[in-house]
C-alpha cells in the first residue's frame, strides 16, 4: 500500500510517501514558510537531485496541491496517478485524555481533535490545518490519525497523576501525557527483536535525546512511565527546555523579571536548555565543538544532560525491578558518542557495561549493539522511524474498513 504520512506544523507541512509492501520511502519532502513570503517545497528522492520549487502558498490546502504535484512530476516524481495513494497518515502530537489509539479521521474523531487543541496549543490547529488541507485536495482518501501520547496510555493512574488537587484533573485532565510515544514504541519495539525474546517480561527504557528529548520506561512492551509529563517541557533538560525544575521558581523569576505568565513559559520552553546553560546555543553540534575548544559552560551543559539521563535509567531500573536493554535514539542519541558513554558512566552496578569501542561508531542507519559482550544489560542504538510506524498504523486501520 501506498501511503502519505504528513506531519503539519504552524508553518510547514513535512511528507513522506511509503511503500508499506517492502517498507520503503519512494519520496519525501516539506513545504516551508506556508503563509509567510517565502514559501517552497523541497522534494527529494534516492538518486536524484533535490527539486527546490519556490511559490506562494496561502494555506496546507496550497502545499498540499503543491506535493502532489511533485509527486506526479515525470521529471522529479515517482506515481501516474493521485489515485496510487491509497491513505493519509498524520502525526498527531497530542491526543489528550481521548485518545489511546490510532484513529481513522470522521467528523466525530476531528470533533474531540478541536478540544485536544488546549494540550497542545502550538501543535494541534497546525495538526487540524494539514488534515483539513489534505482533504481538500484528495477528497477521497482515508486520513488515520497517530498520536505521540497514544503509547504512554498504559502508565497507571499512580504513575501519570500529579500531587495537585484532584479536582484539576477531573476539570481539565492535568496529568502526565508524555511525548515521542511513536518513537519509543518503535525503538523499544525493536530492541525486542534484538533481544529475540516475547515481549512478555521484558523491561526497557529507551531514551529519546535530541532538541526535545524524553526518557521511557517500557515492561512487558507497554509504557510503564515516562519523563515528560502534561506537556514536553517536563522532564530531563533539552535544546531550549529546562525540563523539570522546582515549581516555586516559575513565580520567582516571574516577580524577579517582571515577566507575565506567556513570558515565563516563552522563556522556559526557548532560552532555557543548553542554550541557556552553555550560552552557544541549542544545537548540540555547536555544543560538542565548544567544548573541544574548552568551553567549560558548554561541558556543564552536556554534563547536567548526562546526570540526568543517569538518574531517570536509575529510577526506571528500580520502578520496573530491573533493566534488560537501554536504546539511545533521535538525533543526539544516534550521534552523540560522549552523551550515551557519559549516561551509562557509573550503571555498572546495574549490569550495565559499555564497549567504547563500538560506541566510537559516526552514524548508522542499522542498530548497533554498544554493551560488552559479557553486559548483563543490553546498550543498543536504534534509528527512530515513527513515520514508519504511522505508515503501517495508516495501513491496517484502512485495510480493516
Amino acid at each position: 500500500m501506498k501511503v502519505l504520512v504528513v506531519n503539519a506544523g504552524s508553518s510547514s507541512l513535512k511528507y513522506q510517501l511509503f511503500d508499506t509492501d517492502n517498507k520503503s520511502v519512494l519520496a519525501k519532502g516539506n513545504c516551508e514558510r506556508i503563509g509567510i513570503e517565502g514559501s517552497r517545497i523541497i522534494h527529494k528522492m534516492d538518486g536524484r537531485e533535490d527539486y527546490v520549487k519556490e511559490t506562494p502558498l496561502s494555506d496546507h490546502s496550497e502545499a498540499m496541491k503543491l506535493v502532489v504535484s511533485a509527486l506526479l512530476d515525470k521529471n522529479v516524481g515517482c506515481l501516474e496517478s493521485v489515485d496510487e495513494i491509497e491513505a493519509i497518515g498524520h502525526r498527531v502530537v497530542h491526543g489528550g485524555p481521548h485518545f489511546a489509539k490510532s484513529m481513522l479521521a470522521n467528523d466525530e474523531v476531528m470533533e474531540i481533535l478541536e478540544k485536544c487543541t488546549a494540550y497542545a496549543p502550538l501543535h494541534t490547529p497546525a495538526h487540524i490545518m494539514g488534515i483539513k488541507g489534505c482533504k481538500s485536495v484528495m477528497p477521497d482518501k482515508p486520513q488515520v490519525l497517530v498520536f505521540d501520547t497514544a503509547f504512554h496510555q498504559t502508565m497507571e493512574k499512580e504513575v501519570y497523576m500529579y500531587g495537585i488537587s484532584y479536582d484539576m484533573y477531573e476539570k481539565y485532565g492535568v496529568r502526565r501525557y508524555g511525548a515521542h510515544g511513536t518513537s519509543h514504541r518503535y525503538v523499544s519495539a525493536e530492541a525486542i527483536k534484538l533481544l529475540g525474546v516475547p515481549a512478555e517480561g521484558t523491561k526497557i527504557i529507551t531514551c529519546h535525546i535530541g532538541n526535545g528529548s524524553s526518557i521511557t520506561a517500557v515492561k512487558d512492551g507497554k509504557c510503564f512511565d515516562t519523563s515528560m509529563g502534561f506537556t514536553p517541557l517536563d522532564g530531563i533538560m533539552m535544546g531550549t527546555r529546562c525540563g523539570a525544575i522546582d515549581p516555586a521558581i516559575v513565580p520567582f523569576i516571574m516577580e524577579k523579571e517582571n515577566m507575565n505568565a506567556k513570558e515565563i513559559d516563552s522563556y522556559m520552553n526557548k532560552k532555557c536548555g543548553f542554550a541557556g546553560i552553555s550560552g552557544v546555543g541549542s544545537d548540540s553540534r555547536d555544543l560538542e565543538k565548544a567544548i573541544d575548544e574548552g568551553n567549560e559552560r558548554a561541558k556543564l551543559a552536556y554534563d547536567m544532560l548526562c546526570y540526568q539521563i543517569k538518574k531517570f535509567i536509575g529510577s526506571y531500573s528500580a520502578a520496573m525491578g530491573g533493566v534488560d536493554a537501554i536504546v539511545f535514539t533521535a538525533g543526539i542519541g544516534e550521534h552523540s558518542t560522549y552523551i550515551r558513554e557519559h549516561s551509562l558512566a557509573g550503571l555498572e552496578y546495574l549490569g550495565v557495561k559499555l564497549d567504547k569501542e563500538r560506541n566510537t561508531f559516526k552514524h548508522s542507519s542499522e542498530p548497533v549493539v554498544l554493551s560488552a559482550d559479557d553486559s548483563k544489560v543490553k546498550v543498543y542504538m536504534i534509528p527512530t522511524n515513527e513515520e514508519l510506524v504511522i505508515a503501517e498504523d495508516t495501513e491496517k486501520i484502512v485495510k480493516s474498513l
